[in-house]
């Protein structure tokens, strides 16, 4: 008894803590002014006080990305870099600038747009931009910073098709060459050189700054290696220099968007050092010739299928993915025959409440037998208070004579926590569900309910299943705990996605139907009880 109802308010404060904490106490942003600190390279004179000396050609790569991820470039260098090439695709509007990085992505579809209906921009030209290639000698690094790139095209159009675009650094005592083929779905192949060997590092960029959502999302640097196992280094983390000598996938993420580098059949090495505010920041070293694949843009599930298998690793859904990702197949089936993202929810849920109704049931008949048999076992408390090992032996008497299971009310709420946790982080993560109508009002499931009537339902429906289900509890706190829980929950839910929402009231709405059909199955098992025993059960 006693851990059950231990167990409730652990569950509730973990509910308030996960919705409540995010949204009361977002991540302070990021003034320009230490943006620019962590962005990319200074003068020769600061890097000597910022950055480690240079290694000698002969060191390895590894070695030297730490103080040559450290080197930054003239501040006049961004004011100077404009554009050098446009690069259209179905998906976006790229702009490439002449110290050959992507200084500009700009989504084409609707559905992407900002809060006040301008086109959605993922790139934080403050920041470290995609592209940017970084030596290990400091002198040719600075020149790297001051010599622009000649393009082969000053725009590409690919989206009827791919279209190939030539960038060509020459620096003194050697040629940089970056070979670029865009293709419509906006992913690209890439392949760098030079004409002598040296060391250099390539970077996918700091994440898209395009989600300013409150909510507890996960944002930084995700690595795949060629073993499947899978490195992340969140925002603010990254304390110590990250070394993967065999990845096959490099992102930049946030909530919704990435810029990836991925190379399946060719692992390349990745080195992952620390900025000014400790956000990741990750390399792929090379001291000659590099091939990779990259991509900027949502991280849309079929497209990454579509690319790679492999490649939907990089779409981060927490600690739970390995619920998550099969959670998200059977909605992707689901929608492929319903065609709204707000059915496909509920159905889905409708299909986890039938799957889990075994356990369910179980817990729930336990807490109905342990909610009439709360007196006696009070009464037993009282009697033999003083004597624990005689109590706890006239409560097990009681509880085989019942058939009830102090546990069995604890138990199957436990093993549900997952479940709802990874439904929890697919619902919150999944691109899909931008710009997806369900209903009426509810024309994007991404986004809070403009009227909060799904919020208020969902409460509503909450307080309704609280009056229904059997309580155990005698503590006037826990009570009043338990009994306030609908109204934070509706609280904290107004402003959340009315996809989420939507799978919670719906999950309320089944809920109520299954406890109102095992309050009437425990009726009739109190009759047979009744007629067995000849006692009230």
């Amino acid at each position: 008894m006693d851990l059950n109802k231990r167990l409730v308010i652990a569950l509730i404060l973990s509910f308030v803590i996960l919705f409540g904490f995010s949204y009361l106490f977002p991540q302070p942003k990021k003034n320009p002014a230490e943006q620019n600190a962590s962005s990319a390279p200074v003068s020769a004179q600061q890097q000597s006080a910022k950055a480690a000396p240079a290694p000698s050609a002969a060191a390895s790569t590894a070695q030297s990305a730490p103080s040559a991820a450290g080197r930054e470039a003239p501040a006049a260098t961004k004011a100077v870099a404009g554009k050098l090439v446009t690069v259209e695709t179905k998906k976006y509007r790229m702009q490439i600038d002449r110290l050959g990085r992507i200084s500009s992505v700009v989504l084409k579809e609707s559905k992407y747009r900002t809060e006040d209906g301008k086109p959605l921009e993922l790139i934080d030209p403050t920041r470290t931009m995609p592209l940017e290639v970084r030596f290990a000698d400091p002198k040719l690094n600075e020149e790297a910073f001051t010599t622009d790139y000649e393009a082969s095209v000053s725009s590409l159009d690919a989206e009827q098709g791919s279209q190939e675009l030539e960038l060509t650094q020459k620096l003194p005592g050697v040629t940089l060459i970056k070979r670029l083929r865009f293709y419509p779905d906006g992913h690209y192949d890439l392949s760098v050189s030079v004409d002598r060997k040296t060391d250099f590092f390539i970077t996918s960029g700091h994440r898209p700054e395009a989600d300013k959502s409150r909510y507890l999302i996960v944002r930084g640097v995700l690595v795949r290696d060629s073993k499947g196992v899978i490195t992340t280094i969140e925002d603010g983390k990254a304390e110590e220099t990250v070394k993967i000598p065999d990845a096959t996938i490099l992102s930049s993420f946030d909530r919704y968007y990435a810029s990836l580098f991925f190379n399946f059949k060719q692992p390349f090495h990745v080195v992952i050092s620390a900025d000014a505010k400790n956000d990741p920041l990750p390399f792929v070293s090379s001291d000659g010739s590099l091939s990779l694949h990259g991509y900027v843009g949502p991280k849309e599930w079929k497209l990454f299928e579509k690319l790679n298998p492999h490649l939907t690793d990089a779409i981060e859904f927490g600690w739970f993915t390995f619920l998550a990702k099969p959670f998200f197949k059977v909605m992707l089936w689901i929608y492929s025959f319903v065609g709204n993202w707000g059915w496909a929810i509920v159905l889905f849920t409708f299909l986890v409440k039938l799957v889990l109704f075994p356990l369910s049931y179980k817990g729930m008949m336990s807490m109905q037998k342990l909610k009439d048999l709360a007196p006696k076992m009070k009464e037993i408390k009282e009697r033999y208070g003083k004597d624990p090992a005689k109590m706890n032996q006239q409560m097990m008497e009681l509880y085989k004579k019942h058939g009830a299971n102090p546990m069995g009310g604890c138990l199957p709420m436990l093993l549900q926590i997952p479940v709802f946790f990874a439904l929890y982080r697919v619902l919150l993560n999944a691109d899909e569900l931008q710009g997806a109508p369900w209903i009426l009002w509810i024309t994007d499931l991404s986004r809070q309910d403009p009227y909060f009537i799904l919020p208020i339902l969902m409460g509503a429906t909450m307080f309704l299943q609280q009056q229904i289900t059997p309580n155990t509890m005698t503590d006037p706190m826990q009570q009043k705990i338990f009994k306030w829980f609908p109204v934070i929950m509706t609280f904290f839910f107004l402003t959340f996605p009315a996809g989420l929402v939507l799978y919670w009231l719906t999950n309320n709405i089944l809920s109520i139907a299954q406890q109102y059909y095992i309050n009437r199955a425990y009726e009739k098992h109190k009759q047979r009880f009744k007629e067995k025993h000849g006692e009230k059960a």
